[in-house]
């Protein structure tokens, strides 16, 4: 079924896992996305940065991944992450994104609660989940850089869904963008804590820099949420200079793409299982 984020968190929170997030660098990693998350049993968010989506266009992401989502009966979330420009929010909403994020990280809290607000009204009056951000995460992503993440502050985090009713909060815990060659300690301290205080599913933002044997502590802490995107990318990139240094030039595109997405596909199938929390 194609799903919002509120749906498929919900039953994540109920059931003590977490839901992957996967950025999709183009349209086609998707399919074979869709396909490890049903293997799994595991409902799965496809994100795409604004800049992926009009390059290949909002609703072509949305066809795909409805009509996938019906013909595999795997529950599947189509998420815009970090936008920033409320049309771009109301363009995905138009053509069927079922999730958006409004990141207001950057800006003086009191902006972030009303923007977010007005986003929240908008997309929650469309049936459309939003997740929200409070605290930096570091790194760059999508062209924007912040050189040092801030860790989210409890009290903000709390005053910020007392004022602004999202699905999912993205909160600060030491992760960074585009972390791929290190990996990073988290401030668990923190995380207990906004898990203690927050009744809201909490996101990772930066997930490839973090360690594999963290994301069991990081479930029964309340992260409902992880995003994956660096990594997804990384192995398709080096799978495709693989293949293309290795082909004539008249070989068919599938024979070299096809080896991509199976790179991509097996990471996601990976991520999930240790997601489940087994």
């Amino acid at each position: 079924m194609y799903k919002t984020l509120k749906e498929v968190l919900t039953e994540a929170t109920k059931q003590n896992y977490t839901v992957g997030a996967f950025n999709a660098h183009n349209l086609e990693m998707v399919p074979g996305m869709i396909r490890a998350a049903k293997e799994k049993g595991s409902p799965i968010i496809i994100q795409t940065s604004v800049a992926t989506a009009r390059y290949v266009g909002m609703r072509n992401f949305v066809s795909v991944c409805k009509g996938m989502a019906e013909s595999e009966c795997v529950d599947v979330v189509l998420h815009l992450d970090h936008a920033r420009d409320l049309n771009d929010i109301e363009d995905a909403i138009e053509a069927g994104y079922s999730s958006v994020m409004f990141d207001g990280s950057l800006m003086p809290f009191k902006e972030n609660i009303a923007k977010t607000k007005r986003v929240v009204d908008y997309a929650h009056k469309r049936g459309v989940s939003v997740e929200g951000e409070i605290g930096t995460i570091g790194g760059t992503e999508e062209g924007v850089t912040v050189a040092e993440g801030q860790y989210t502050k409890v009290e903000d985090a709390r005053n910020f869904i007392e004022e602004c009713d999202v699905d999912a909060l993205a909160v600060g815990i030491g992760t960074h963008h585009g972390q791929f060659k290190s990996k990073t300690e988290l401030n668990f301290p923190l995380v207990e804590e906004l898990h203690k205080e927050i009744d809201k599913p909490l996101v990772v933002h930066g997930g490839t820099g973090v360690k594999e044997e963290d994301y069991h502590r990081l479930t029964n802490n309340g992260i409902r949420k992880f995003n994956v995107g660096t990594e997804l990318l990384v192995a398709w990139t080096r799978k495709a200079q693989e293949m293309f240094a290795q082909t004539e030039v008249n070989t068919s595109l599938r024979n070299n793409i096809v080896p991509c997405n199976d790179a991509v596909s097996e990471i996601v199938a990976h991520k999930i299982e240790l997601f489940m929390n087994k």
